[in-house]
């Protein structure tokens, strides 16, 4: 599959863009603070339904609009498809399927991308949040129902806490508050599906983790991945509890976070004893203590934990390569070709060596869309189109805007 146009409409700062797009690598370059990576980010948003760079839509939304509008002619062989998204700053986001209406979590069935940025170094020095964000953000790619999962789980979720936070500020004992049984037997439903999903996702990926490790850095550190689960006790008293929310906060674990106890018991099974056993204080604090959103992944090497004993490098190494790794199980999956490989200035943050390593390992990848500052940073395998963006315009080669293009500031001059 590749993005053979992609159409924006007030998003962040173009009033009106519109791009044609091939095969193969096209880079964007233009300096900081230009508009390449809306471009991308724009792209993203309809593979994942969220930005790499933002956890609300009201910033994709440019100032003074009241939506935002988001096309993209997909292409697979001889077949086309359009998808369409409305960010809203008042009311629920809509979306469409060449014309037709769909919910937004749709999208991610017939959009598939995966973006490389320079936040990725998260992954191995950041918060189990970014973690468990890579994984769920893959999961939905794959099998969209679970979009509609989380959803549901975090609406609970956010239920039983507030009850939690009620019945401490009453003084309420653990064993006088019948309705938390009802919502701890939804949130063990949602929220053991997400863990199974999670695991066998985790199992799938190490594989190819190791294989596009050794592409990159040409050496076997056996790169490995450990679930950590807080139903198992993975570190279910992480500092920071207060102000916690949602599957992808970054609230719990950390870098003593201990691997999931053995068991033949269900993942429903162990979940519904370890809230009963926690909710003494679970009262104490207000707050939900076990369950996927405060679970994580340990990343190893050679044995180790990735972060704290791993290089500069061989942390981006690590990244790239799961990014790497879930490039190739979305290949596996698809029946509408290889996802859209999307790298947002990630060249400049490598030496030349992972710069052509990197370049090497996607080469075979149907579509791939980077940007950057400098030119030069950019491998030359790679530069084969070159698209110039200049302060929310698409520029051609002789630096004139290409038809239909508009920035925010030209919009706001008429």
């Amino acid at each position: 599959m590749h993005v053979a146009r992609l159409s924006l409409t007030d998003y962040r700062n173009y009033a009106n863009a519109d791009l044609e797009l091939a095969p193969g690598a096209t880079v964007l370059v233009g300096r900081n603070g230009q508009g390449k990576t809306n471009l991308v980010e724009a792209i993203g948003y309809l593979a994942t339904l969220g930005s790499h760079r933002v956890s609300g839509d009201q910033a994709l939304i440019r100032a003074g609009a009241d939506a935002a509008i988001v096309r993209a002619l997909l292409a697979h062989g001889d077949r086309q498809v359009l998808i369409e998204l409305q960010l809203n700053r008042q009311g629920a986001n809509r979306a469409q399927l060449n014309r037709s209406a769909v919910k937004p979590r749709e999208l991610p069935r017939y959009a598939h991308s995966v973006l490389f940025a320079p936040e990725d170094l998260a992954i191995v020095r950041g918060e189990p949040g970014v973690r468990r964000r890579l994984l769920d953000e893959l999961l939905v790619q794959r099998t969209p129902r679970l979009s509609g999962v989380m959803s549901d789980y975090e609406r609970v979720l956010k239920q039983r806490n507030t009850l939690l936070k009620s019945a401490r500020a009453r003084g309420m004992a653990a064993n006088a508050l019948p309705t938390l049984d009802i919502w701890d037997e939804r949130l063990v439903e949602l929220g053991s599906e997400l863990i199974d999903q999670r695991l066998a996702l985790v199992a799938e990926l190490g594989e190819p983790l190791a294989v596009a490790y050794r592409s990159i850095v040409d050496a076997d550190h056996a790169p490995t991945l450990r679930p950590v689960l807080s139903i198992d006790g993975g570190d279910p008293d992480a500092e920071a509890d207060e102000g916690a929310a949602g599957l992808g906060g970054a609230e719990a674990g950390g870098d003593e976070a201990r691997a999931p106890e053995t068991s033949v018991s269900s993942t429903a099974d162990r979940f519904a004893a370890a809230l009963r056993n926690r909710r003494g204080r679970e009262l104490e604090r207000g707050l939900t203590l076990s369950g996927p959103h405060r679970d994580d992944v340990l990343l190893l090497l050679n044995g180790l934990p990735a972060k704290g004993y791993a290089s500069h490098g061989e942390s981006w190494s690590f990244a790239l390569a799961l990014r790497l790794a879930s490039a190739e199980l979305l290949r596996r999956d698809s029946s509408t070709g290889d996802p859209v490989l999307v790298l947002d200035d990630v060249f400049a943050e490598l030496d030349r060596l992972r710069r052509e390593r990197l370049a090497a390992a996607i080469g075979d990848f149907e579509q791939v869309l980077v940007t950057a500052a400098v030119l030069e940073d950019v491998p030359s395998p790679l530069t084969a189109r070159i698209v110039q963006i200049e302060a929310g315009r698409i520029v051609d080669a002789a630096g004139q805007a290409a038809p239909g293009t508009r920035s925010g500031e030209e919009a706001a001059d008429g």
